[in-house]
């Protein structure tokens, strides 16, 4: 690091103490409070050249993410999703999805303004544009415009963080010339418009920050509420845009701890101006996000009315709200001694049953009941037929015309081997702790054994008495004596039991798995007056209900997505760019999309954190040494705003080292763009120490404070100012050679995310740095 001579400070030297206070605290006070436009100095850059540089920078973003955007004209990858789930906001058909509304709403909304219909529902990868009539390219813009608007944010993000034009191009250029943003901006997926908002974020908190001495002023309050908007938007796109509320959360805690300090250099503030702080802060980071969070998803519900795809993910209750909804048309009244088929809601599997006896003894050498084997069966079959009992039988002359009611005690009679269903205290065949569900005849069930035939009927979210119907009753089968509820799974038994389902008893009743629905009365006539249905009109739940509801599906299903995937990887090879995405290949011109970052922006801006932590720990154990080899304001500009951006590429990566669910590379691009930001910064750290406050050139800047050409008084000394007597040339020329590594990346891997033009052997074997599964190869 550069640094003028004698800056190593003891902090038992009482004279340096004595001397550099007042200039410190002038100092470190004048680089608090907001920066005003002005004219910047000529070593950081003026603003005329900032505003150049975001100019050619803007350029140059719109030019390689609009570059061959047409191509291919056929859906890739994820757009099988988010441009189906487009095309269903067209058509108003409920659909279901694990991501919140607001990106696909963006790329519905571009779909209407181009007369689109939703004709096409994007089902395989591959399928062609140009023959559906599809406005691909309209979609595709969407995410473009985002991406070369990100690489501007981050370009202003360092501006307004008060660093130099070379520094603040470094920054921008890891943006603008890596492969996976450019990739993730060609396409119809989420993660460009996650990525920008989360990049308007972090901006617009800088701007917020920066103003935090004139607290409660107009362009406060915009900043403030810009940032809860923005902030909004990313957790509105992905729930993991959650990790941007971290970052910029830590920082207003730690914000406001100083504030209470009684001892602040402004002066302490009174409670009652404390508490004023601390609620403009809920409102603008807490109740403006919520709000526009839940605004996103009434308009999600409002739009989808009618009944589709998605209805399945949902309660018979929230169904009913929805248009033309077969579970409402075809719900019929369930009587006692009816013929019933019943389904596990989430496998789909039948409960079956057959002669086979169970084994006596399984693969673990555990023993069973060798009772009548009771399975899940995919496929409807006769063997998947019950009928349904009461507790008590009714007189012959009056059993028929009796309606099931929810919390009913019933028992169900199999009907091909007229055995009743019947749990009791065996252990399961792959569940020791599970109880085992078999069959036994009809003088045992309802003599000796008549107690473990018998079975709670609960049906979900029912009121009291509520009638049991097909299809629309979701319910719970809890065995009475031992109160464990009937589960299956979906891992196959063995060949005693032809690789069908198992059946068991759940201890844990609670469990959402447990829930099963009866699809068919296969033996009620066609002309049983029961089957005549009134035409309903769609039912209304309150918007709360229906949002706590999806809420608890889409974390759930979110969590379910633990299967393998051939691509997926693991967040410890996202720094160092492992293994990429194939997105979309062409045999015949031996062209492929394959997602994978500049490797040489990535390793460059991984390498950095790293030096950054290394000078943190130098810092801090020279400062246990008491060696103060920092300049206060230098150490400031390290702690808080680096810091700020480190803090950041935590917040979005190192939590998903907690997942459990699928991780794939993009999942990194918010922790890139942070990484990007610390890059510039320290960047700029390494040739450049700030004004030693014993130096003479310090010392200048305060006492032409009050002059006309320089910073008046309140106002930072910004970049210009700052390296105004600073050789700028080995900036600029490690800027230099940053800037054309990178753009050499990300010219030799354009092949690869640009789809264009086809490698030959050769040239896809040049590109496989780290052995990465291209295709083509051979």
């Amino acid at each position: 690091m550069a640094s003028p001579n004698n800056t190593v400070r003891h902090r038992g030297v009482q004279n340096a103490k004595k001397n550099q206070q007042q200039i410190v605290v002038e100092t470190q006070k004048s680089n608090d409070v907001p920066v005003n436009k002005q004219k910047l100095g000529k070593a950081g850059g003026s603003e005329w050249d900032f505003k150049l540089a975001a100019v050619i920078l803007t350029v140059l973003a719109f030019a390689t993410r609009f570059y061959g955007i047409n191509h291919p004209d056929q859906v890739v990858f994820d757009e099988v999703h988010f441009g189906k789930f487009a095309s269903y906001y067209l058509q108003r058909t409920y659909f279901f999805d694990v991501h919140p509304p607001f990106g696909k709403l963006l790329f519905a909304f571009v779909g209407w303004l181009v007369g689109y219909d939703g004709h096409f529902l994007f089902e395989n990868i591959g399928d062609s544009y140009i023959i559906n009539q599809v406005p691909y390219i309209a979609f595709r813009a969407l995410p473009a415009i985002q991406g070369s608007l990100t690489v501007l944010a981050v370009f202003f993000t360092m501006w307004e963080s008060g660093y130099s034009l070379p520094a603040s191009i470094v920054s921008a250029c890891l943006v603008l010339f890596d492969n996976a943003h450019i990739g993730q901006t060609r396409l119809i997926l989420l993660d460009a418009t996650l990525v920008f908002a989360m990049s308007l974020s972090v901006l617009c908190y800088v701007r917020f920050y920066k103003l935090r001495y004139a607290s409660f002023s107009r362009k406060w309050w915009k900043w403030l509420l810009l940032t809860g908007v923005a902030m909004s938007c990313v957790i509105s796109t992905k729930y993991v845009g959650a990790f941007t509320f971290v970052s910029i959360g830590a920082c207003v805690i730690i914000d406001l701890w100083d504030l209470l300090d009684i001892n602040r250099r402004q002066g302490a503030l009174s409670l009652p101006l404390f508490a004023k702080h601390f609620g403009a802060r809920v409102v603008g980071f807490i109740i403006v996000p919520l709000f526009f969070y839940l605004f996103w998803f009434q308009v999600h519900f409002a739009i989808l009315y009618r009944s589709g795809p998605g209805d399945e993910f949902m309660t018979p209750e929230f169904q009913e709200t929805l248009s033309d909804n077969l579970m409402a048309m075809q719900a019929l009244p369930i009587h006692y001694h009816d013929a019933i088929t019943l389904r596990h809601k989430e496998t789909k599997t039948y409960l079956h049953s057959h002669p086979d006896k169970y084994p006596l003894r399984y693969d673990d050498g555990r023993v069973s009941s060798q009772g009548q084997q009771v399975t899940g069966y995919p496929f409807n079959d006769t063997n998947n037929q019950w009928e349904i009992l009461p507790m008590r039988p009714f007189a012959d002359s009056e059993k028929l015309g009796h309606p099931v009611r929810a919390g009913d005690i019933v028992k169900l009679r199999h009907i091909a081997t007229d055995m009743l269903l019947l749990s009791h205290d065996v252990a399961s065949p792959y569940f020791p702790t599970n109880q085992e569900f078999t069959a036994v005849s009809l003088e045992l069930g309802n003599g000796d054994r008549n107690n473990d035939t018998m079975f709670e009927l609960r049906i979900e979210h029912s009121k009291p008495k509520a009638p049991f119907m097909t299809m629309s009753s979701h319910y719970k089968l809890v065995h009475v004596p031992s109160k464990v509820a009937m589960w299956t799974h979906t891992t196959p038994l063995p060949d005693w039991a032809y690789k069908q389902a198992e059946i068991n008893g759940n201890k844990n009743v609670m469990q959402s798995s447990n829930i099963w629905y009866t699809d068919d009365l296969p033996a009620l006539p066609l002309d049983s007056p029961r089957r005549i249905k009134e035409q309903k009109k769609a039912k209304t739940l309150p918007f709360l209900r229906k949002y706590f509801e999806l809420q608890r599906a889409m974390f759930y299903h979110n969590n379910a997505l633990t299967s393998s995937h051939p691509y997926a990887s693991h967040p410890v090879q996202w720094p160092f760019l492992l293994r990429g995405v194939s997105f979309w290949t062409q045999a015949e011109t031996r062209s492929q999309i394959y997602f994978l970052g500049n490797p040489v922006g990535w390793w460059i801006a991984s390498s950095v954190l790293a030096v950054f932590v290394g000078i943190i720990g130098a810092d801090q154990l020279s400062l246990r040494r008491g060696v103060d080899s920092l300049d206060e304001r230098t150490r400031k500009r390290l702690y808080q705003s680096t810091g700020f951006f480190f803090l950041t590429w935590m917040a979005h990566y190192l939590p998903f080292y907690l997942m459990g669910r699928q991780l794939f590379l993009h999942h990194y691009l918010p922790s890139h763009l942070a990484s990007s930001l610390v890059t510039g910064s320290l960047l700029e750290f390494i040739f450049f120490a700030e004004p030693n406050p014993e130096d003479s050139n310090a010392k200048k800047v305060l006492e032409s404070k009050n002059s006309k050409n320089q910073t008046p008084p309140g106002e930072p000394i910004t970049a210009g100012t700052r390296l105004d007597n600073q050789n700028m040339i080995p900036i600029w020329g490690a800027s230099g050679c940053i800037i054309v590594l990178v753009i050499f990346g990300w010219y030799f891997f354009s092949p690869i995310t640009y789809g264009q033009p086809g490698l030959d052997v050769a040239g896809v074997l040049a590109r496989k740095w780290l052995s990465y599964d291209l295709h083509f190869a051979k």
